[in-house]
C-alpha cells in the first residue's frame, strides 16, 4: 500500500471510497465542496493494487479571537470496505497528522469515535477549552497538540468551514 498527496484524476476513487464507506453523499459531497477552497489544505489517498482504498482530509478550522492559532479540523476520512481494519485508516490518520504538522498545524481537532482516535494522542478537546460548534458527546470531540505548547492561552468554540453546513446534522 502507497500513501500519497491526491492528484486531480484521483477525483473519482475519493468520491467512490467515501461512498462506499458512509451511508449517503454527504461526505464524498463535503470533499467536493472544500477542494481548492482552503488552505492549507490536507488530502492524502491510500492506493492498493492501483485503486484508492482510502482517504484523508485536513483543513483549516478557526477559534475566533486567537487569530494566531493555527488548527486544522480532520474530516471526513473513508476506508473502502473490505480494507477496514487492516491498517489503512491508522496509516492515514498518521500521515494527515504528520502533513498537517509540516503544513504548520499548531493542532488537529476530529468529531470522532472516541475509542478509535486516542491512539493516536488525540484528548478530548475540552480539556483545553476548546468547545464543538456541534452538539456532539464531550468524549467525541478530540484534539491533538502537533506543536508543543501551541494550545497554550487558547479557549473558545472552533468553526469549521461553510462547507460543513451542507451535512445532514451539520457534523463533520
Amino acid at each position: 500500500m502507497q500513501l500519497r498527496p491526491e492528484t486531480p484524476a484521483d477525483q473519482p476513487g475519493v468520491r467512490a471510497v467515501h461512498l462506499a464507506a458512509f451511508e449517503g453523499p454527504d461526505e464524498a459531497d463535503l470533499v467536493n465542496r472544500l477542494r481548492g477552497h482552503t488552505f492549507p489544505y490536507v488530502s492524502l489517498v491510500a492506493v492498493d493494487k492501483g485503486r484508492i482504498v482510502g482517504h484523508i482530509l485536513l483543513t483549516p478550522v478557526l477559534l475566533p479571537g486567537h487569530p494566531r492559532a493555527r488548527l486544522m479540523g480532520l474530516a471526513p476520512m473513508a476506508v473502502l470496505p473490505d480494507y477496514q481494519r487492516s491498517g489503512v485508516g491508522s496509516a492515514l490518520v498518521e500521515a494527515g497528522l504528520d502533513a498537517a504538522r509540516q503544513a504548520g498545524a499548531g493542532a488537529v481537532v476530529v468529531l470522532g469515535h472516541p475509542a478509535y482516535y486516542p491512539r493516536f494522542g488525540f484528548v478530548p478537546a475540552s480539556r483545553h477549552a476548546i468547545a464543538c460548534p456541534y452538539d456532539a458527546p464531550d468524549e467525541a470531540f478530540m484534539i491533538v497538540e502537533l506543536m508543543p505548547g501551541h494550545l497554550a492561552g487558547l479557549a473558545g468554540t472552533v468553526e469549521y468551514h461553510a462547507a460543513f453546513a451542507g451535512i445532514e446534522g451539520a457534523a463533520p
